[in-house]
């Protein structure tokens, strides 16, 4: 494969999964002004939100399709999902097609995700794993630097029903890219040459050692993440009375370190090793989260904390990510989707827990229970990967 081919093809599928991020997360940033324009409580577009969490454990029974029928075919239905979803709140505004909506959206991302992350796995030599892996997921961060600003602006100019027709459109572009530009690939056979089951993928899946050492490590580090990042609005209104448009900033910060440990694994895992590289990001997250309550000395220096707890998550993700990719070969696409399924239930354990904790230990235990699950975390990547090699 030519070099400029895989360039376009990294580009048009980056772009597809910062408009597919884009629309999951923007019901976060605008859930007030989505409450208004529907003419409901605030508190059915959070339960919105927590359906969207959940859509992540789709992923565990359609991604694995991938392996037996190739990864293109499953980025193909990631865009269809998310069109159809769009064009659906667009024609008819209503909050039960909101709840449709949400979970084609969700579905759509958790059915693309392991399928592009499986087909990089195949199409990119494993010392350059990190640095394409790094560049695709520049589409996590770039969905909240630019995708949500823009989406904001549409809003304002042309209102929220045509926002979701001019998502739809886009979609559809993205689809007919991948249509046009992805080659077609097979799925996995087994050694007699008969197309591998759902079922027995997963049942080989989780007799991997290493496999199940990277579902656990996932499953930590999302209860670790959401931990705090339920809770760091109410720590710094709390603590330094910022206002709504000053908790903009935190946000801005957090898209900031998620870009550069996005850009920091691009640049560096592949040259000092991805193993490795997750070892440095474990150590700098535990390190990051038992540092908030010593830096909670004043604004800045709390931005600070915040900033280098979501760095070096971010560089731990994405490294591992790249890692993970060559775990087990003869299923990437259920290897990825399991991974991404128990790090959304983390999340939501983490989201469950964040508040209790933050109430009755404030940020002192909010970062010491962070760290701790990170620390355990780890323990599982260490015995999952003791004795594999790529």
């Amino acid at each position: 494969m030519k070099s400029s081919q895989l360039v376009t093809r990294i580009v048009i599928v980056t772009f597809s999964r910062l408009l597919l991020n884009t629309a999951r997360r923007f019901i976060y940033t605008f859930a007030p002004a989505l409450s208004r324009f529907l003419g409901v409580p605030l508190t059915s577009i959070t339960s919105l939100i927590a359906i969207n969490q959940a859509t992540s454990v789709s992923g565990m029974f359609f991604a694995p399709l991938g392996d037996r029928f190739g990864y293109k075919l499953l980025m193909l239905w990631g865009m269809i999902s998310l069109t159809v979803g769009m064009f659906a709140a667009g024609i008819l505004p209503l909050y039960a097609t909101l709840v449709v909506t949400v979970i084609l959206a969700g579905l759509g991302k958790n059915v693309f995700d392991p399928a592009i992350q499986a087909y990089v796995g195949i199409r990119v030599p494993f010392h350059r794993r990190g640095l394409v892996i790094g560049i695709l997921e520049l589409a996590w961060a770039g969905s909240t630097i630019i995708g949500i600003p823009v989406a904001g602006l549409l809003i304002e100019k042309i209102g929220w029903q045509k926002v979701f027709i001019v998502l739809g459109c886009v979609s559809i572009f993205c689809f007919f890219l991948i249509l046009i530009f992805v080659p077609k690939d097979s799925g996995i056979e087994s050694p007699e040459g008969k197309r591998v089951g759902i079922l027995e993928l997963w049942k080989n899946l989780l007799k991997n050692r290493s496999a199940v050492g990277a579902l656990l490590f996932f499953f930590f580090l999302g209860i670790a993440n959401d931990n705090i990042f339920v809770v760091y609005a109410f720590w710094l209104e709390d603590t330094y009375g910022l206002g709504l448009v000053a908790l903009g900033l935190g946000t801005s910060v957090i898209g900031a370190a998620e870009v550069l440990g996005e850009v920091g694994t691009a640049l560096f895992s592949d040259r000092i090793g991805l193993r490795r590289a997750v070892v440095i990001g474990v150590i700098g997250s535990i390190f990051s989260f038992i540092l908030l309550p010593f830096l909670n000395i004043s604004l800045n220096l709390a931005l600070v904390s915040l900033f280098i707890v979501f760095l070096t998550f971010e560089f731990t993700i994405v490294s591992s990510l790249s890692l993970f990719t060559e775990l087990t070969p003869e299923s990437r696409a259920t290897m990825m989707s399991g991974i991404f399924a128990s790090a959304g239930i983390g999340r939501v354990i983490g989201a469950i827990i964040g508040g209790p904790i933050w109430l009755s230990g404030g940020l002192e235990a909010i970062g010491a229970v962070s760290a701790g699950f990170t620390l355990l975390g780890f323990l599982f990547f260490v015995w999952g990967l003791k004795r594999w090699q790529s």
